[in-house]
């Protein structure tokens, strides 16, 4: 005999769709405020990792090292960074010892649209009415969940 419920394989009881759901809503509701940055959600993320670095690089600010950081390989990185470079947001420029690094920076046109994202992102949150203390609870709770499972793989 199964040890599934049949409630256990109704789709509104998988985790992961809930997850999956909510990512797409949350990525529809920033659509608007990238739309004016002239960014996708996966551009505007790897735009994230580079302001950040701003304050506190990494020893190698490398395509690798952005890849760990957003849990992305090199082959979705790159078509990324090319055309945020095409937009002069990113520069990235090959080691000189050894060419298979790549370190990224940001240009002046990526520095100078930090400066947009703040009032466009409060505004975002400001118009949507969620409650920032949950929010917060979530983000923690989803930061212990991504910790529970990378440890499995």
């Amino acid at each position: 005999m199964n040890d599934l419920s049949a409630d256990s394989l109704l789709l509104d009881s998988q985790l992961c769709f809930k997850l999956y759901a909510a990512s797409r809503a949350v990525i529809r509701g920033y659509k608007p405020m990238l739309d004016q940055l002239g960014l996708t959600y996966p551009q505007y993320l790897v735009m994230l990792v580079l302001w950040e670095w701003q304050q506190s690089a990494p020893e190698q600010p490398t395509v690798k090292a952005l890849g760990e950081r957003l849990s992305l390989d090199s082959g979705t990185l790159t078509p990324l960074l090319k055309r945020l470079e095409q937009l002069h947001l990113v520069q990235r420029q090959r080691s000189a010892r050894d060419e298979r690094e790549v370190h990224l920076s940001l240009a002046p046109a990526g520095l100078a649209l930090r400066e947009q994202v703040g009032p466009l992102k409060a505004r975002l949150l400001c118009d949507s009415g969620v409650d920032l203390e949950r929010l917060s609870e979530l983000r923690g709770s989803l930061d212990q969940l991504l910790g529970q499972i990378k440890a499995l793989s």
